[in-house]
This record gives structure tokens, sequence and C-alpha cells, in this order.
């Protein structure tokens, strides 16, 4: 346990916050679901307004190109902070540490970027460094902490090292300020034997304060990697493996990726990377026993071309919506059509796209047909809802031809009528 002098009036208090905060969020959680079950399949014009923020200057050179921007709202008795994880780029799956950030005005005033001393660079007894990517924050409110996990990497020099030693989950806790050490999440299966993670994975804090993930692994590096749903338990300081689901299997190139829930209505719903030009969905009672997975499509049965890119998930009360990128005729000679950011509100019967409802969430800048080097790459971006009349899309861009530069990006979606589990 991490030593922190409290007195035992102290103590008591704060256990009784925990409790109440711990009801709380259950609360929500049930009206969300109720919420959500009821909403209508039609395209219903939720969005009012998407705008573009710069938040830190890389691309003309000005600062670091701060890349995997993730953030995650915390409570408080005077207001909700959002807290970021960030960590700089400048090479190909080349991270410096990661850091945080904070901002307590909803985006108008940020800290400085300081480093998670749990999760920096750790030197090897080869001379390789182990570093940590991929990092997600999240608020776990029965503990009041925050669980910030990504995975480990490996570098040799100023590179990614081409053959990467196994792999799995790393985190750390964050409490009253507070930094834990840094942890793995322990899977003993030989099938993770070269990798299993929960990489830029959204993941569902259930209401008895489990924490409900989605695990990509694989037993060797030429194995195409299969997908669990995985629940575990989480007492503020240490996530353990408590039960692992039946297989999500995908037998082309790396298999399926980056897998992303989301819970709406009486099901869970999961989305997941590929690298077939397409994504997938599937859905679940339990997280744990899910349907056949479905190429995303619009309604009228049109898959969307997707090059080994992320989607996640942007909840409303009266709607779902993903967030994604896409072939579009403005980005075709854009590698992996990578920009633009798109976002399009999901009929959560047929587990389709409305096509109506599509738009734009951080542009394309540039020429993706004719100059595509000189448009900067999205595609490692993260939803986050900060309050009842807006969510976020936060974003690091970057222009390989160019130095890995890019600016750091956040865009404001503000809805037309209120996210009720906020009222």
């Amino acid at each position: 346990m991490r030593s922190r002098a409290r007195s035992a009036t102290g103590m008591t208090t704060r256990r009784g916050f925990l409790r109440r905060t711990a009801r709380t969020a259950t609360a929500m959680a049930m009206a969300a679901v109720a919420s959500r079950s009821s909403a209508q399949q039609t395209a219903q014009p939720l969005i009012s307004s998407i705008d573009k923020v710069v938040l830190r200057h890389g691309r003309d050179g000005s600062g670091p190109t701060w890349f995997h921007p993730r953030a995650c709202l915390v409570p408080g008795a005077s207001g909700a902070t959002v807290f970021m994880t960030l960590q700089t780029i400048s090479g190909s799956d080349y991270y410096g540490p990661v850091h945080w950030m904070t901002t307590n005005d909803l985006g108008k005033n940020w800290t400085d970027p300081r480093p998670v001393p749990a999760l920096g660079r750790v030197k090897q007894s080869n001379g390789s460094e182990e570093g940590v990517c991929d990092v997600v924050p999240q608020w776990h409110a029965a503990t009041q902490t925050v669980l910030a996990m990504g995975h480990n990497v490996y570098y040799s020099g100023p590179r990614f090292s081409a053959d990467q030693p196994p792999r799995w989950p790393v985190y750390s806790v964050w409490c009253d300020g507070l930094w834990g050490p840094r942890r793995k999440l322990e899977w003993h299966d030989p099938r993770g034997a070269f990798i299993y993670t929960n990489n830029c994975g959204q993941r569902i804090v259930l209401p008895n304060g489990d924490m409900l993930l989605a695990l990509s692994y694989g037993r060797a590096k030429n194995q195409p990697r299969r997908v669990s749903g995985a629940v575990c338990s989480f007492d503020g300081e240490t996530l353990a493996v408590k039960q692992v689901g039946e297989e999500i299997t995908h037998e082309q190139d790396r298999g399926l990726l980056e897998p992303s829930l989301v819970r709406h209505g009486d099901r869970f719903l999961l989305t997941i990377r590929a690298e077939d030009n397409r994504g997938y969905v599937c859905a679940s009672e339990d997280g744990l026993k899910w349907a056949p997975k479905q190429p995303w499509t619009w309604e009228d049965g049109e898959p969307l071309a997707m090059s080994t890119t992320q989607q996640h998930w942007l909840a409303h009360s009266d709607a779902l919506f993903l967030v994604y990128t896409r072939r579009d005729a403005s980005n075709v000679n854009v590698p992996r059509w990578r920009a633009p950011v798109w976002i399009a509100q999901v009929n959560t019967q047929s587990l389709r796209l409305i096509r109506a409802t599509e738009r734009v969430v951080l542009p394309l800048v540039g020429d993706g047909v004719n100059a595509p080097d000189d448009v900067a790459f999205s595609g490692n971006f993260h939803p986050v809802n900060v309050s009842p009349h807006e969510a976020w899309v936060t974003d690091g861009q970057i222009l390989p031809k160019h130095g890995y530069r890019g600016d750091l990006l956040l865009a404001r979606i503000r809805w037309k009528a209120p996210d009720d589990p906020w009222k």
C-alpha cells in the first residue's frame, strides 16, 4: 500500500464520501442504461456545432509534438477536472515518457504537461529501454482514483526495436495528487505469450466497481490476434483479471487490434480495428460472450473502407455515436486515410451507421489527393464527455514526412439536447 498520513476522522470521512460517490455513480449508470435503451433509431440532430481548438502548437516547430492525448473527467466538490495523459512522438512508434495535464475550466486553461513518474523509460540489461505507450486514463469513482493504463514497448537507441520482446498492459494509479508505482496486469495464459493488451481501448466501470475491458492477444508474432472481454477487479491500487470470455477471431494479417467498449441499453458493444480495410462491431449481453462480429457499414449495407485505424465510441443519453477515419474522395492518397476524423450516429439495433448524421470532427488540412505528404495524420484520437452540453475528441496530429511535427488538438462537440445522466 502507498503510505499516506491520514487521521482516523479523515479516513472515516473519506470512506463515507467513497460510499456516497459509488452510490451516485451506480445511479447515474442505471439512468444512462434506461435512457439509452429507449433511444429512437432515427437520425436525431443532436450535434449543434463542432469547433477545433489547438491546445499545443508543434506543426510550426515551435514546440514538441504531443501524441496519444486521452482524457477523463474527475468529479470534485469544487467542480470537475478534466485529466489528460499524453506523450511526445519523434519517429515511427517512437514515444517519449508519459505526461499528464489538467484543466478546471473546460479546456480554456491547462496546466503544463508533467511526467508521470512510473510511466517513463526503464533501462534493460541488453541496453534497450522499456517505455509505455497507448495510455488511456479512467476515473474510478468507488476508489476516487484515476487508472492510467497502456502497454509496454521497447526501444533500441533512437528507434522502435524491430524485435519486440513479449508485451503486456502497464498501468499506474493517480490518487490525491500522487502517482503510484508502475504495475503489470498479470494474465498467465499461453494465448498471450507474445502480446496481450488493452492499448488505446475504452473500458467500462461496472456498478460493483469491477472493470470490463477487452484484450487483444497473440501466442506468437505471426499469429493473428484474437479479442476477448475480461472482467477485472480494481481496489484503487491493483488491477486483477477475474474472468476472460470467449474468443473473437479474424485470420487476416495481424487479426484484431485496439478494441473499445461501450455499454448501451442492456448490451455491451465492441468496436475493433482490423487490417482488411474494415472495422468490426459486435454485441454482448455480459461482455464475455459475443454475437458474430460484422463490418461497419452504412444502413444500406455499403461497407466503410477503413485502413487499420481505430474507432471509438461517444455516448449521449439519446443516441450513440462512432468516431472513426475512412476512405473518402478528399483523402485517397493520404496513407491509411488518416484524415479527416469523422463522427456518425449508430443505429443500435442494426449496428450500422446512419449516413445522414455523418459530420467531420477534425478536418483534413491540405490536399489529400495531390499533396498528401503535407496532410497531418490523425487516428489516435479519444472521445470524452465533459459536461451535459459538450463532449470532446482529442487528437495528436503528425507529419511523418516533415519530422513528425504536429499540433495537439481538441474538437468541441456541442449538443442540441443535454446529456441526461449529467442532470
